[in-house]
């Protein structure tokens, strides 16, 4: 394992791409005025062509967005800071994630807080986080997880059966409710919830977290992130692949999920001083 520590800074903060949470008309208003609070700053913006056909604006296709603008702006909460990292990861922009609620584990700016934050930012008062995101790869189809992958049973019914390999070597047979494959990032997510540790997020390292096993002697593992992790569906009814809770794939018997550290790491704005111990804290009471 191993702590990736940034100072990069982007070299032009000219023009955001904004995406706005899904089936969220209502944050119109919230748009308009993050709009203005960038214009202050003469940055420009383009709003994501999904974003725009729901409060009646012009966007443009993200792909195009991404090739056009020097950093992106999620606007929601943690769950659409999610889907952006993995929807523009193969552009690799840094990616600021504003919150319209409460503080979240990933996105650290409250809407109320954003022109305060703005000031820093344009006088290079900010940093950028670099963290893991893991790679997948399935009947030749590959897809990226920021949070974490889960292999699931298909029926409530029955349990499923998972034989594991690392580096090509037996590991592990797994025989319950399913198998977490967790980042970092993730390890206060799903993870956290069925007893997996917490990980500093800026650690390269996957933690696999088993559900509700058979078997008591099965414990979450934080393994180093240099290592390629076979899955091998058992179970005659096959699996469900849940990625970062929202993405699902079917696999059948016999298929081997490949699991690897992706190739790019998701860039993260955040304030300079942000504290992930803090936010702990706020979140899960600790130190109360």
């Amino acid at each position: 394992m191993k702590i990736t520590k940034s100072f990069e800074k982007l070299k032009n903060a000219k023009k955001a791409g904004i995406i706005l949470k899904p089936e969220s008309p209502e944050i119109k208003k919230e748009f308009v005025e993050i709009k203005k609070y960038l214009a202050v700053h003469n940055i420009d913006i383009i709003l994501e062509k999904n974003s725009a056909k729901m409060i009646n604006e012009v966007g443009m296709e993200l792909k195009q967005l991404c090739k056009e603008v020097d950093f992106l702006v999620s606007v929601g909460g943690d769950g659409t800071l999610l889907s952006v990292v993995r929807k523009s990861f193969e552009f690799n922009l840094p990616i600021l994630g504003v919150h319209l609620g409460t503080l979240g584990f990933l996105t650290d700016i409250v809407y109320e807080e954003l022109p305060n934050f703005l000031n820093d930012f344009k006088n290079d008062d900010y940093r950028i986080d670099n963290r893991m995101l893991v790679e997948c790869s399935v009947n030749n189809k590959k897809f990226v997880a920021f949070n974490d992958i889960v292999i699931s049973r298909k029926t409530v019914s029955s349990m499923i059966r998972l034989d594991a390999k690392i580096d090509g070597n037996n590991f592990n047979s797994y025989y319950g409710d399913g198998v977490i494959i967790s980042t970092p990032t993730g390890s206060t997510a799903y993870n956290l919830s069925v007893g997996g540790p917490i990980v500093y997020p800026l650690t390269d390292a996957f933690i696999i977290t088993p559900v509700a096993q058979h078997s008591l002697s099965q414990r979450p593992l934080v393994m180093p992130a240099d290592i390629e992790i076979e899955f091998k569906i058992k179970d005659k009814q096959g699996a469900v692949l849940l990625i970062d809770g929202q993405d699902t794939y079917e696999v059948d018997k016999g298929d081997i999920l490949k699991v690897t550290i992706a190739s790019k790491k998701a860039k993260l704005i955040h304030r300079s001083k942000r504290n992930f111990f803090e936010v702990l804290n706020d979140k899960l009471g600790w130190g109360n």
